[in-house]
């Protein structure tokens, strides 16, 4: 047998094998799981967008390779419409901006565009896994930054040893952010920026929740909101999560030009961009798009999972932002064993905090888009099997 490449052995195992195990089982036992750990939108894509690409696949323009430097034309400018008008952030399209195909795609090849064997990347943990995984698939070194409830979620920037920042590359967060929900003010940006430019590090902030928040009058902010951040600073938007286009796979970078022509000369390399009937779509999205009935439905599902969790003495914090509810594991159970008993005693699927990293560890993420749910009954239904089949000390 011929021997894989050794950076396939830097991939962890996978920590969920146990609970997908046993919802295969629960499933072909014929048991009715409520699921609260798929970490999709589980709305349809608005008509609006539907419509938009019907018509832009029409176009006999669309239908071949997309040879622009950094994505469809038309996309890119809607990109910094849409920038201007939610940040009043003033982006070039033409240096500032290029189309991912999804922003996971773009986290990935920005470790493999920035990172050597032996560069080390600030990680915060708990955190997405793309950002540990694939600056150790380029050989990079991880430095792990704690995301402690106390300092709600936020990574303690002057805790970093002044030796380590010097070393590191770069700088990876996630806000709003999965797993905990927590929303970075703009005065923890700020921050951040200044560290960066301080160790001449690339900050990539992955925004894939920005626009999944449940406060009008309190939206998440974006890092290239402070004022030199296009210095140091590179943000990844999802339209997954803006607009319910998963399947689309589209998402944009923004920010510092030396970062963004660094990933597109990689991605160049690579893939041949989106089918451009898509980004037209996309772009309509950007500049038209109204996604505030899945939000409000968000809304619902978040407050009947809270409220009736917290009836049961819980303690869950509501978030301001993402679809995912942090809550703590009772004593006596790590995030697994406590994740097993959800799933068998009451068929409630959730996800153990340890997959997210060490720090994860006592905690769950329960997921507010739950398939097969209308207006929050299945939601209610999963706080009904809780209260009933496992009590909480």
């Amino acid at each position: 047998m011929i021997a894989r490449a050794q950076r396939l052995e830097k991939l962890p195992p996978y920590l969920f094998a146990e609970i997908a195990t046993l919802k295969r089982k629960a499933i072909a036992e014929g048991r009715d799981l409520i699921d609260l750990g798929i970490g999709d939108p589980d709305q349809p894509t608005p008509n609006s967008i539907i419509d938009a690409l019907k018509e832009a696949a029409q176009d006999p323009e669309t239908h071949r390779y997309d040879e622009t430097p950094a994505g469809w034309i038309p996309f890119l400018e809607a990109v910094a419409t849409w920038a201007g008008r939610r940040f009043d952030v003033s982006i070039d399209p033409a240096k500032e901006a290029m189309l991912l195909i999804g922003s996971k795609e773009g986290l990935a090849h920005l470790a493999w565009a920035y990172i050597d064997p032996g560069d080390l990347a600030l990680v915060p943990d708990p955190a997405y896994t793309v950002y540990r995984i694939n600056t150790q698939m380029a050989g990079g070194d991880v430095y792990v930054m704690p995301l402690r409830e106390q300092n709600g979620f936020l990574p303690d920037l002057t805790a970093i040893p002044s030796d380590v920042a010097r070393k590191a590359k770069m700088l990876w967060l996630n806000y709003p952010n999965n797993p905990t929900g927590a929303v970075a003010p703009l005065s923890f940006y700020a921050d951040a920026v200044a560290f960066a430019r301080d160790y001449d590090l690339l900050l990539v902030n992955d925004a894939a929740y920005v626009e999944c928040y449940y406060d009008p009058a309190n939206r998440p902010p974006s890092v290239l909101q402070v004022p030199g951040s296009k210095d140091v600073a590179i943000e990844l938007h999802s339209l997954s999560k803006m607009f319910n286009m998963t399947g689309w796979r589209l998402g944009f970078a923004i920010g510092n030009p030396d970062a963004i022509a660094a990933l597109n000369k990689l991605k160049s390399n690579l893939d041949s961009k989106q089918f451009p009937a898509i980004s037209m779509a996309g772009a309509h999205a950007l500049l038209h798009g109204d996604n505030r009935p899945t939000l409000e439905l968000y809304r619902r599902r978040r407050d009947i999972l809270c409220d009736g969790l917290n009836a049961l003495g819980w303690n869950v914090r509501k978030p301001d932002a993402t679809f995912y509810v942090w809550a703590r594991v009772p004593g006596g159970y790590t995030s697994i064993e406590f994740a097993k008993v959800l799933l068998e005693r009451a068929g409630v699927l959730v996800i153990p905090g340890i997959g997210y990293g060490e720090h994860g560890e006592g905690y769950i993420r329960m997921s507010l888009t739950v398939l097969g749910d209308r207006n929050g009954e299945r939601v209610a239904e999963a706080v009904a099997r809780i209260r009933q089949y496992v009590p909480r000390d």
